[in-house]
């Protein structure tokens, strides 16, 4: 019986499909592993994207530019050991010579503000909001995150949500201003970091004075995507400063300002944080979200410094 045999003919077919096959797989490959090293290098060096500190050897309370006595350095410890520097501002026109004259001042009865700062730089370079603040009668504690300035260690969300609870603790405890007399402050990236503290904090029925958002987010998720469209941020991203998630359980009087022209944290994002926000404090007092024409990201005090003091202005009441 004849064996049987394949078809010399079709064998340099297959053989052609095959290789023309491998072809397509070889250029398909290439751009497929350049874009996974390059997802693969940003997943690693994502804290080094998100966080942009400006390290000093030492920030002195000269460097705030305001008159001798109305700047102290203040320090907190975090829990796991390190030693956070900063400053307590005075509003304008006090002084105090030491620690205990600083108390006297707080023990009088003003709103003091916990600000909490954007990603970038350190407290050096944020003296104009301050100004604007310490106009308004405010005391303000302002502390570089951990890594920033002359601060030691590096930050993390997990980390810097853990000092927040450091510095209310601090405010509260060691310097005895009550929660009611308490703004919680965030700038940008700060929003993020002020809300998780007012969010766990109104949850533990524990209710600051109010929550004063600028220029923020409603997730670091939504602002890497937009920055990033073309990188899965969703499943990649360590820190993700969820406070869309979080603004609903706060239940403090709440203010968020942002700039119409924001090119970094679109508005939008911050009108997305405001609709999840509750329509009124425990108290009755209705949120608010204020636009301010023309102002992007960082120019904020350049451009609507009188409306932006005189907002806050009208959010707060006496304690």
């Amino acid at each position: 019986m004849p064996r049987e045999t394949e078809d010399p003919k079709s064998t340099p077919c297959v053989t052609s499909r095959w290789s023309h096959n491998f072809s397509w797989i070889r250029i398909l490959a290439f751009p497929v592993t350049i874009y996974l090293v390059i997802v693969l290098m940003m997943y690693w060096l994502q804290r080094s994207l998100i966080y942009l500190p400006q390290r000093e050897n030492r920030i002195d309370v000269h460097d705030a530019d305001l008159p001798t006595g109305q700047v102290h350095a203040i320090t907190v410890s975090t829990v796991d050991g390190l030693e956070l520097r900063g400053w307590h501002l005075l509003p304008d026109g006090r002084s105090a010579a030491d620690y205990q004259a600083c108390d006297s001042e707080l023990s009088k009865g003003r709103h003091l503000v916990l600000y909490f700062s954007g990603n970038g730089g350190n407290r050096r370079y944020r003296t104009r909001e301050f100004s604007l603040l310490t106009g308004l009668n405010l005391d303000v504690f302002v502390f570089d995150y951990r890594g920033y300035g002359d601060n030691p260690g590096s930050p993390s969300q997990e980390k810097l949500a853990a000092d927040a609870r450091s510095i209310w603790n601090y405010a509260t405890q060691k310097r005895h201003v009550p929660p009611n007399r308490i703004i919680i402050y965030g700038e940008s990236l700060g929003g993020g970091v002020a809300t998780g503290l007012a969010s766990e904090l109104c949850q533990s029925r524990i209710v600051p004075g109010g929550l004063i958002l600028r220029s923020t987010f409603s997730s670091l998720v939504d602002a890497g995507k937009y920055h990033y469209p073309w990188l899965p941020v969703g499943w990649v991203l360590a820190d993700r400063f969820m406070s869309i998630d979080q603004i609903p359980q706060v239940t403090c009087p709440i203010l968020q300002i942002h700039g119409t022209n924001d090119s970094i944290v679109p508005i939008e994002m911050g009108q997305q944080l405001f609709a999840r926000a509750p329509e009124q404090s425990s108290g009755g007092i209705a949120k608010r979200f204020v636009e301010l024409a023309g102002a992007g990201h960082n120019d904020v005090t350049l451009v609507a410094y009188n409306r932006f003091q005189q907002e806050i202005k009208n959010f707060l009441k006496p304690p």
